[in-house]
Parts: structure tokens; sequence; C-alpha cells
């Protein structure tokens, strides 16, 4: 087999080691265009455990990598002369071309031929190769070419960035976050070998542009930056490599191949600087490359696309967490003044829920104790209540009156299973059992102000006084068996109304039966999908109704037992077709800015604020991001919570989607905490994080880090009531059990 390898960095080199070893008889060339001995760059990060998986593939060239590494286990945080320490890491640094010089050698004694110094631009003399490799970086002009096939998806980041070294030594890996006059600059720094140190500088554009650097000469970002790190440098030096200003680029590719070309590297997949995984995930696409093809004997039809489905989940899950990183610290403005040095810290060292609670308290046992005792305080601060030892999830949290026990809420699930609004006995297991099952707050599904408000024929309601009744059955047994506070969320379905339960086709479908539809209303008169209704347009008649059906059903909310209120502003229903310029194109004072987008919910909220009870709280649900190019974004989140805290709201309940049937949500663990984040610190206000919460150790780190006040749990609620006792019972929290389960308080099952 003939390959080519474009590109001489660590993809190209570590696969022809690889596929030569395997497979003697190819013929396996590398063309870089850097004179030997000679790259761009200072220092490369492994962790222990991307080392042992590089173990197995080639011992020879592991041992030559790790003796030649810089070991350090700490990570050191400095926020505003305040030093936080964090231990148990483990991450190794090397020199860039150290790396580079070993795994030439290794590929030179297997046979590679190495060709330096060859610039290249065009694939046409090498037409008749086998395989052509493309590991020719960033700016792949391969990548460029065929970026139609590819499906490249190339976006150059906000932040600036230079790379730089330093003489100075580092003995654990280092965040500095300097103030100076223009601005707030993150360090990111680390040891690679002695006297050698990588130190990567970044800051917001906005920042950069008061400095005046735009288009400077190195010597003159080493004069300023030396200036903003006088303190930290001493007596030791800044240097220099091709360091420029620059923004980061993001990349990814639909398609990891055409033809004969495979993608590899940077030129395939990109992560920010911040979680050190580039040549890491460069080596991996080389393992599994080299093993795909020997696997299939050369064949490329079978070892290109296995490749591919190898490789992609393991490299959207790294780009995933690497893109939340990467905003952490585009965003860092919003955290470094409203947290204390500890807090700011576990905030960084959690950024992605790479590290999550437990993985730190694994790491570093006691800087984790601290962060609970932090929590603790602010939660007896917040709360009123003297608080004992108890993880995150465990503290308590007070809106106005109603005081709960810990931050779980079980979220507002539709069941589609009430008769005309009126629910049942199977409302009264579904929502009981989670209340017994130890969730602090109970909310109940989207309950419809008014028959026609109802999303399908099976949904909730209180508009009726029989629905109270019903109601008050469920709240009364909550109250009398368990400590949880139960709500119900309010809501309009607007345009997705009239539509079918979840199991016969869902929202995106009316009735079957013509005769059995409703006349629904909206916004504007567009509908969900081709096969739904299309609305009315409301006029003012149709909103006054609207608000006068929100207020009878808070006071039958009031008569029923209800704690706390939630208005449905989210998910598409009627008064997030008023937030949405996707699905509000009016052009009267209800249309048109977000402002005025937002006049109709907030009478409705001051309407039923005014009616509901001072001493128990509302929140209100949206969802903070249409997921479609010109659709309600986070800022206009941060802007929307402001308006309804300055109206009375409690805490906001921040989802996203569903709002618009052409959507594209860019899914992935934890994928709307960034949202509530961000609503929280800009706003000000506390909120609710929803987003597929499993573990424990995740909804731990949420709450510590700051992330939200109460996780909303869906899914994990559904597939296990008990979900908060069993987390209890896990982390070691007494949490008080009903009289008649006091047997098993201390039970300790055996599951297999």
């Amino acid at each position: 087999m003939d390959v080519v390898c474009i590109g001489g960095g660590p993809a190209s080199l570590y696969f022809s080691i690889l596929a030569k070893k395997a497979n003697p008889g190819w013929n396996v060339k590398i063309f870089e265009q850097n004179p030997d001995n000679v790259t761009w760059g200072f220092g490369v990060v492994f962790s222990d455990e991307t080392m042992e998986n590089f173990k197995e593939a080639d011992y020879d060239t592991y041992k030559a990598i790790t003796d030649s590494f810089e070991h350090w286990d700490d990570i050191d945080v400095f926020h505003e002369g305040t030093k936080v320490t964090s231990k148990g890491h483990g991450f190794a640094g090397m020199q860039r071309l150290k790396l580079l010089q070993i795994l030439e050698s290794r590929a030179s004694q297997l046979g590679v031929k190495i060709h330096h110094d060859v610039i290249i631009d065009s694939l046409e003399d090498y037409k008749d190769a086998d395989l052509i490799l493309a590991g020719n970086g960033i700016t792949s002009f391969i990548r460029e070419q065929y970026s139609e096939e590819f499906g490249s998806d190339v976006v150059f980041r906000p932040n600036k960035f230079v790379w730089l070294g330093s003489t100075k030594r580092f003995d654990a890996f280092t965040f500095y976050f300097n103030k100076n006059q223009h601005g707030l600059w993150r360090g990111h720094c680390y040891q690679y070998m002695p006297g050698h140190s990588t130190f990567i500088v970044e800051c917001t554009d906005e920042t950069f542009a008061k400095t005046g650097l735009d288009g400077c000469s190195e010597d003159d970002t080493v004069a300023y930056l030396s200036e903003l790190y006088k303190e930290e440098l001493g007596s030791d030096k800044l240097i220099t490599n091709n360091s420029l200003w620059r923004n980061f680029p993001r990349v990814k590719n639909k398609n990891y191949f055409h033809k004969n070309i495979v993608l590899m590297g940077d030129a395939l997949h990109t992560a920010h600087f911040s979680i050190g995984s580039g040549t890491k995930l460069a080596m991996e696409d080389a393992v599994e490359l080299a093993d795909c093809l020997t696997s299939f004997n050369g064949k490329l039809d079978k070892a290109l696309p296995e490749f591919q489905k190898r490789r992609e989940p393991i490299v959207d899950s790294l780009q995933r967490a690497a893109q939340v990183s990467m905003e952490w610290f585009e965003d860092v403005e919003r955290y470094h003044d409203k947290m204390d040095p500890l807090e700011f810290s576990y905030s960084l060292l959690t950024r992605s829920l790479r590290i999550n609670h437990a993985n730190l308290e694994a790491r570093d046992a006691n800087l984790v104790k601290d962060v609970d005792t932090m929590v603790l305080k602010k939660a007896s601060a917040q709360s009123g209540v003297k608080v004992t030892a108890s993880p995150p999830i465990f503290t308590p949290f007070r809106l106005r009156e109603m005081l709960l026990e810990n931050r779980i809420m079980m979220s507002p699930m539709c069941m589609y299973s009430a008769d005309n609004g009126l629910i049942g006995d199977w409302h009264l297991v579904h929502l009981g059992s989670r209340a017994m099952g130890g969730a602090g707050l109970i909310m109940a599904e989207c309950t419809a102000i008014s028959k026609e408000g109802r999303i399908t024929p099976g949904c909730a309601g209180l508009y009726s006084d029989e629905h109270v009744v019903a109601w008050k059955k469920i709240t009364d047994f909550v109250h009398k068996n368990s400590s949880a506070k139960i709500g119900v969320q309010l809501g309009h379905a607007g345009r997705k109304a009239s539509t079918r339960l979840q199991w016969e086709g869902g929202e995106k479908e009316q009735l079957p039966v013509i005769a059995d539809n409703w006349p629904i209303i909206s916004a504007s008169p567009l509908a969900y999908t081709l096969n739904n209704q299309v609305p009315k347009e409301m006029d003012q008649a149709d909103m006054d109704n609207v608000i006068k059906d929100y207020v009878k059903s808070v006071e039958r909310a009031l008569e029923a037992g209800f704690d706390i209120l939630e208005l449905h502003c989210a998910h598409g229903y009627l008064l997030n077709s008023f937030l949405s310029p996707k699905t509000n194109i009016r052009t009267d004072k209800y249309g048109g800015s977000i402002g005025n987008r937002l006049r109709f919910p907030i009478q409705v909220f001051k309407a039923i604020r005014k009616a509901w009870p001072l001493e128990r709280p509302i929140s209100v649900r949206i969802s903070a991001h249409d997921w479609i190019a010109g659709g309600f974004e986070p800022s206009d989140a941060v802007e929307v919570a402001l308006a309804f805290k300055a109206a009375g709201c409690d805490i906001m309940d921040i989802s996203s989607g569903q709002v618009v049937a052409e959507e594209e949500p860019v899914y992935g663990r934890l994928f709307q905490l960034p949202f509530s984040e961000r609503v929280r610190f800009e706003a000000n206000i506390p909120t609710m994080t929803v987003g597929n919460i499993q573990s424990y150790a995740d909804a731990n780190s949420i709450i510590a880090g700051g992330r939200g006040d109460i996780c909303v749990i869906a899914r994990m609620h559904l597939f296990d009531p008990y979900w908060t006792r069993h987390a209890a019972n896990y982390l070691g929290h007494q949490l008080e059990m009903p009289q008649q389960y006091k047997s098993v308080e201390k039970y300790n099952p055996r599951w297999a």
C-alpha cells in the first residue's frame, strides 16, 4: 500500500509508526514543510490516563516520551491575589520539538521516509497514492479544497490569544487572572522541560482592542506582557516562537474522509488549549486509523468508514467538553468579580464537568471539603437555617416563605393521562411517589388554564372546580407524607394546542379526526408544522381573556394547596410564542423588539403575581435558545430574566428549544447548563437548571459551582422515583424516611 502523509505532525508520524510496524511492506512517506528539527510552539501536555492508552500501541515511543516528561499533580489558580491549589491531577508536559524528534526517529527506524522543507499546495503529484493522509494542521489546504465534501465547519472564536514560552519554572499547571487598565487577562502556564515553560495569554477582543497591540511585533507583545506579569515572572523572561496574536479556530468536519483522502489531527478537529488535548486527539486518531487499515487489509471502503465510526463519538464528546471549557474562559469576566477565590477555582476546575464533584474529591478531598463548607455557609445565610455537614445538593434553599430542604426538583412532565383536564390516581401515584422519594420540590406538569389551552385531550387542567378537588388530594398527600413542597406549572399551549398524545404522534400533528380539534391561538398565524393547524393571531380581546383565565387558575391553585407557581413561557407554547422572533412577526406593540415581545408575557406575570399570596414564590420557565439562526438566543434570556425579576419573579427555570420544528440543537452532557449559569450571573437571579442531569456528582457540581440553585431532574425521576433518597444514601447524608419505610433507612441492597 502506498501512503502519503501531508504534514509531519504527531498525527502523521504516529500513524506512520503504527502502520509500518503492523505492515512492513507498506510504502509510507511523510512530507513536512518545516526544516528538520524546527517546529512552531513550545510544549505539549498529556494526562497519565492518556499515556496508558498509548503504552500498548507502541511501547518504544511510549517509553521514550514518558522518559522525557516533566510531571506535576497540582493545579494552581491565582485569583485576586489568592492562590488556590488543587492536588492529584496527574499531568505531564514535554517539549513539542522533542516529541516530534522521538516520533521521527522511531518512524525512520521502521522504514518510513520523511521529507522536510517540502511545501505542498496541490495533491496533483500524489494522485496515484492509495491513501492520502491530510495531517497538515489547522490551515489544511486539503480540507479547504474539499470543504464541501468534508462538511467542514470552521469558526474563529472571539478571544485573542498568543502562544509564548518562558524561562520560569512552574511546579503546577498554573492559571493567572491579572487585571490592568485594559481589562482581564488569562494566563495558561506549565513547564515542559527544566527551565522552559509554555505561557499562553488570552483576553477578550474588547480588551485587546484597548491595548494598541493589533498588528504589533513579537517584541511589542513581550514588552507589554512582561509588564503585566512582572510580579509573576520576576527575573524570568518570556520567549517568542512565531508568537502572533490569533483567534482560536474551532474545527469540525461532518465527514472524516473523501475518496482516498482522510483528515487527521487539527485538520480534522481542534480542541481548545484550555483542555490541552490537541496532541492527544491527533495521536489517538493515528491509533484507530492504523488499526482499521490493518484490520481490513488496506481496503479503504471498509477501513475509512470504520475509522469515523470509532472516532466520531469520542471526538464529539471531547470537543463538547472543550467547547464548554473554551466558553468559560471566554466569559471569565462573568465570574471573576462575583466569586471568591475558592468558588472561582472550583468553577474553573469543574468547568467542562469532565471533572465533577466526585472526581475532584477523589483527587483532592481536602479541597472539596473546603468547597462543601463554603456551600454550607452560603446556604445557611440564604435560607436562615443553621446547616450541619451536608453535600451541596442537600443544603436548604428559601424562596420567600417557602423553604426547600434540598436542591432537587422533579421536573414538570406531561403525563397525558387526564380526562377533560381532570387528573386521577395516576397523578397521585406519580407525584406522590417522587415526593416520598425525597425530592425537595415537586413541580406538577404543565396544567392548562383553559380547555382550549390544553396541548392534547389528555392534558391536566385547572379551569374548573372539580379540578381543584383532584389536585388538593395530591397536595394534601404530599404535605402529609413528605417534607417536599409542591408546585404547579400553569400554561397555555398556543399554536401547539389540539395535538396528539405523545405516544400517538405528539405535538407535530393535529388530532386525526378533524371534528375533534379545537380553534387555537398564538402570537402570530404561523403553524408549528405543516401538519398542525394555523393559529389565529391574538387580538386584544384574546389577550384579556387569557389573562383572566390565568388569574382564575391561580386562584384555583391556591385553593388546591400548591406552595409555588411556575409560569410556562418555554417550549413554543403560547407565552413563548410572543418571546421568540421566529414565532412572533407582529407589527404592533407586542412584536418587534425584545421589549415589545416581552409585553404580553409580563402582563400575564404581573396579573398572576397580584393574585398569588406575597409569601409564596413564582418561577418562570423559558427556552433560553431557539437553536436556529435568527431565533431567541442566550443573551435574550438574560434580558427576559431581568424583566421578570423586576416584575417580581423569584427564580428562573432555564430550559431551551422546542420552539420551532426545524430547530438544530447541539446535544451533549448537561448541554443546557451554561444557559442557567449565564442567567444566574448576568441577571443576578436564582435559577433552576435542566438538561438530563443524571449523576449525584454532576448535581453537586452544579450547586457548588454556582451554575444553578435547584437541579431540575426529569428522566432520572421517571427511571427512579427515589433518586434523591438513593443519592442521600450514596453520599452518606441522613434524609428523614417515612415511618412506614424506616426499616430500610440504612439498607444496602445487592444489585447482582
